[in-house]
């Protein structure tokens, strides 16, 4: 593989399981100097040693609950202590929640809320400067196809995936001529544990035909490097989302309900073409 990014630093957040996790493996085998983030130091200190192992590159742990701004004001502290400048921003964090949004605790959604949006804000601002300055940087968003259209009971969610996809648009016309780019990749279905914390149903036809977490992974990172500012993965699920706008949004809001509810077929088996 060409290694593009070799001697590069690149911090990755969500980083201890699914996407992020595979996205740190694929920039590492690039040659990127890694700097993992996420609250489970556990897990993240046995992906550094595998990196390590691996590529023969520099990893760091930096455990961070993201939803609390002292914590990423830890996560600052600790790169400029360390003297520490990123030439690659992967905002890869977030979760969702299934469920009637006036059910929802609000402490969840507002958990949700700080991963997903504030967290993801905090980070690009602090950190797109210095990259500015340089005049080289290549930052990641992974949003999500739910991104394209009012969903109910993942309401909170596909907004918040919404918000991702706009900013990251916005900020990489922002960035034109600098050096910089933005680059927005929403998945559709894939194989993490997204089911299971946001206590979604899932079909089996929907597992049988999910993208697995190196699939998005490898379209996400090669995007980047691409410097395209935003990608669907998979032809169906960029039909799903450009289609989403070319009907009224109630009613892409009723399609969408019964396909996350199982009453209307997700057609699973066309996901990954």
């Amino acid at each position: 593989m060409d290694k593009q990014l070799e001697g590069r630093t690149a911090l990755v957040t969500g980083a201890s399981s699914g996407i992020g996790k595979a996205i740190a493996s694929d920039l590492a085998q690039q040659g990127a100097n890694i700097i993992l983030v996420a609250r489970r130091g556990e897990a993240l200190q046995k992906l550094a040693k595998e990196l390590q192992d691996k590529y023969a590159v520099k990893v760091k742990v930096i455990p961070t609950d993201l939803t609390k701004a002292t914590e990423r004001e830890n996560l600052f502290a600790e790169l400029q202590k360390d003297n520490l400048q990123i030439d690659v921003l992967v905002n890869n964090a977030g979760f969702g929640l299934f469920g009637e949004y006036l059910d929802m605790d609000w402490n969840r959604v507002n958990d949700m809320i700080q991963v997903n949006i504030t967290a993801l804000s905090h980070l690009t601002t602090v950190l797109t400067p210095s990259m500015v300055t340089r005049g080289w940087g290549r930052i990641l968003f992974i949003a999500s196809n739910a991104a394209y259209q009012p969903i109910p009971m993942l309401g909170a969610y596909a907004a918040s995936k919404a918000y991702v996809v706009s900013l990251g648009v916005s900020l990489n016309y922002e960035l034109r001529n600098t050096g910089v780019t933005c680059t927005t990749v929403s998945p559709g279905d894939t194989a993490t544990e997204f089911y299971d914390v946001s206590d979604q149903p899932q079909t089996e036809e929907q597992s049988r035909y999910f993208f697995t977490s190196e699939q998005v992974a490898r379209i996400s990172i090669d995007a980047l490097l691409a410097k395209r500012p935003i990608v669907v993965t998979g032809l169906w699920n960029t039909f799903l989302a450009w289609s989403a706008r070319l009907i009224p949004e109630t009613w892409s809001a009723a399609i969408a309900f019964r396909v996350v509810t199982g009453q209307l077929s997700p057609l699973g088996r066309l996901n990954n073409l």
